[in-house]
């Protein structure tokens, strides 16, 4: 089903819609998408799946044949070690993944923040020493990076949505905005991505079931046709990371895990559309 022309957005989807490596993923999603998130890891003496030289270049090419960008989604929950140590495992980690795919020039880096020593209160102190060494930790991400707008910083499930905004004000790094994290924790997405438009080069969209990262069609239509409304219209700043005339211009993922889930989900965002255009 091909979507080029249908949205202002770059339609994505992640890297194990089949059950199979990274290539034959995205041999098979190209012409389907304009991005795929790569989903990297890297366990400690046993598998990997960073890609090598050759399959680097062989992903080079397919973008250039078919119009397509690479998101990164980074391993680990970035955070100093103690003591603000910068040898931590995830920024270890995170560097591996930076230099293996950086001649992808990819569209973004997404990353998590590590905020479980403070997410559920913390003295100002231990607070302000978390802000401090979380922007450190973006940091030195950014300088492997090349830039800190490359960096896509994600809101997580269970956290306020404004939770990393203090670290955010301190530097550069942009935005990944998880719709369906909002959805799982009853919250309005829209306000939300209102605020963080402006540096969102990257939101996440998925249903809610059962659990998070499902089909779309979890999703009330009526909900589905707030968020399309929204991103159709929204008037992007022009100092915004993509402003864009017609809409959001950034990377919308489709952050799915299998076929099923990803054509379910392609129907029902394309079927809100749809409904959108036609005032319905």
């Amino acid at each position: 089903m091909k979507t080029d022309l249908a949205f202002p957005f770059r339609l994505g989807t992640t890297s194990y819609i089949l059950p199979d490596e990274i290539l034959p993923n995205v041999r098979f999603l190209a012409g389907q998408v304009q991005d795929v998130e790569l989903v990297l890891f890297e366990v400690d003496d046993g598998p990997s799946n960073l890609p090598s030289a050759a399959e680097i270049a062989k992903l080079n090419a397919l973008a250039a044949e078919h119009g397509l960008s690479y998101t990164v989604h980074l391993p680990l929950d970035l955070r100093l070690g103690e003591g603000g140590s910068e040898q931590h495992v995830s920024l270890e980690k995170a560097r591996r993944v930076i230099e293996c795919t950086r001649p992808l020039s990819p569209w973004a880096y997404v990353l998590h923040l590590d905020g479980r020593r403070v997410q559920h209160g913390a003295g100002s102190a231990a607070y302000a020493e978390w802000v401090e060494q979380s922007r450190r930790a973006l940091e030195i991400t950014a300088a492997w990076a090349g830039e800190a707008g490359r960096l896509a910083v994600e809101n997580l499930e269970g956290y306020p949505p404004d939770f990393w905004q203090p670290v955010l004000e301190g530097c550069a790094a942009g935005r990944c905005v998880d719709i369906g994290h909002l959805w799982r924790d009853h919250l309005d997405p829209l306000p939300w991505l209102a605020q963080a438009l402006p540096r969102a080069r990257v939101l996440h969209l998925h249903g809610v079931g059962q659990r998070d990262h499902q089909s779309l069609a979890f999703t009330p239509p009526q909900e589905l046709d707030r968020l399309v409304a929204f991103l159709l219209h929204v008037e992007s700043p022009p100092n915004g990371a993509f402003p864009c005339p017609e809409g959001y211009g950034g990377v919308v993922t489709l952050e799915v895990f299998n076929e099923s889930d990803f054509r379910s989900s392609q129907a029902a965002l394309l079927a809100s559309l749809e409904r959108v255009r036609q005032g319905r």
